[in-house]
């Protein structure tokens, strides 16, 4: 486990705390909402970066790389 420390607005550490708190809150609940938020935001920028570099090409060219990447990974493993 690693600790930050990290700054906060006080809107932000109240209105999180309060969620926290509405939704009965314990012990390590903030600390596991925010290991979440940022895993989620993380994956999130993810799916947009790969998006934005697909972004010139077409479905079937998508579907086509997925399937051959599918393909190859499968072979792999026979």
């Amino acid at each position: 486990m690693t600790r930050w420390n990290l700054s906060i607005s006080e809107e932000t550490d109240r209105a999180v705390r309060t969620f926290l708190a509405r939704n009965g809150g314990k012990k390590g609940d903030l600390s596991r909402f925010v290991d979440e938020s940022v895993r989620q935001r993380v994956f999130d920028l993810t799916i947009r970066q790969v998006k934005d570099r697909n972004a010139e090409l077409d479905q079937r060219q998508i579907l086509d790389l997925i399937n051959d990447e599918v393909s190859a990974a499968g072979a792999g493993r026979s």
